[in-house]
């Protein structure tokens, strides 16, 4: 029983603020998958503990300030949460650190210290005589795996010229994803479910795809193998043209819609606990511990749709990478 209170007591972060009263849920749900202009860590005695991040807007001159400040600046949050000039009610142009840009630095840090790690080890170490142990026994196997099992097998023969891409896409998800989890500071920014972030990513994806294509690729596209009025009118050539932007798309897509929709569905398990408190405090009782339980599996069953996540980007992207390099098929007699 007292391994379920630390859980719930780690769970704390991402509570909602009061535990008597209604609860509004889309305030609570979006309120945490949001991106804010301040990284909330808790909440005391009805007080919000916060870590003030720059706003950065450029108007008339850079401004930087604190959302605290931002009145004595001229600008306010409008109904999205998004900063506004307070007179004409205009966005600036808009660059400030925010809970999911903090994040993401804070995740490629730690990202590019594993890396170096590994490396370190490996300098120091002759791996034809002792293997790896530490950071670099943990990635090695992984990094393996993924370039043998699924970037060589869907790229091909000149895999080693997207394989730095390729694994740096996956443990870029996968570092981002499991942090994202992760309920207290610095933890629990909603990176890869903001759908900028996995936009970003499907456009590496496309260039990788149309920029280093060889002509059989540009072919299949441009003038197909199809019967002639196909391609004069142009039928397919429109239709392969469409395809070339829906694959990066549903990249995008696939990686968003996933890890939000798996951080709303976890935030509404715990969300019970609050909810149930007019039910009184048998009916609360039992579903607080139903709600801590399954929360509990809701995390680890995230463990593995983080891995999964990361793992269907890399090969997805490796596969039309692979096409995109694909020889003509010879005739043979």
């Amino acid at each position: 029983m007292r391994k379920l209170w630390l859980i719930l007591l780690l769970l704390l972060p991402v509570l909602p603020a009061r535990a008597a009263g209604e609860l509004d849920m889309n305030e609570y749900l979006y309120g945490h998958v949001g991106d804010a202009y301040e990284w909330h860590i808790t909440t005391i005695n009805e007080k919000d503990i916060v870590i003030p991040l720059p706003c950065i807007v450029i108007e008339n001159g850079v401004h930087v300030f604190t959302l605290h400040h931002a009145a004595e600046n001229g600008y306010t949050l409008n109904e999205n949460g998004k900063l506004v000039n307070a007179q004409t009610g205009k966005r600036p142009i808009d660059i400030s650190i925010t809970k999911n840009v903090a994040g993401l630095l804070f995740d490629s840090i730690l990202l590019v210290v594993l890396i170096l790690l590994c490396a370190r080890w490996y300098k120091k170490h002759d791996v034809l005589k002792e293997k790896p142990t530490g950071i670099a026994g943990l990635m090695e196997p992984l990094i393996v795996a993924i370039e043998q099992d699924v970037i060589k097998d869907a790229v091909g023969p000149e895999y080693k010229r997207f394989s730095p891409y390729l694994l740096t896409a996956f443990f870029f998800i996968l570092i981002n994803n499991l942090m994202g989890i992760v309920p207290f500071f610095p933890g629990g920014a909603n990176i890869t479910g903001n759908i900028a972030v996995t936009g970003a990513l499907a456009v590496f994806t496309f260039l990788a795809v149309n920029l280093f294509g060889n002509k059989h690729y540009w072919k299949d596209i441009l003038w197909p193998d199809v019967p002639l009025f196909l391609k004069v009118i142009p039928i397919m050539p429109v239709i392969e043209i469409i395809g070339m932007f829906t694959k990066p798309f549903s990249l995008m897509i696939r990686l968003f819609a996933n890890m939000l929709a798996g951080h709303i569905m976890l935030l509404s398990v715990v969300a019970l606990i609050f909810t149930s408190v007019a039910l009184g405090p048998i009916m609360n009782g039992s579903l607080t511990v139903v709600a801590v339980l399954f929360g509990v599996f809701m995390d680890c069953l995230e463990l593995l749709v983080a891995f999964l996540q990361a793992y269907v980007f890399t090969m997805l992207s490796s596969v039309f990478i692979g096409l995109a390099h694909q020889q003509p098929e010879t005739e043979t007699n």
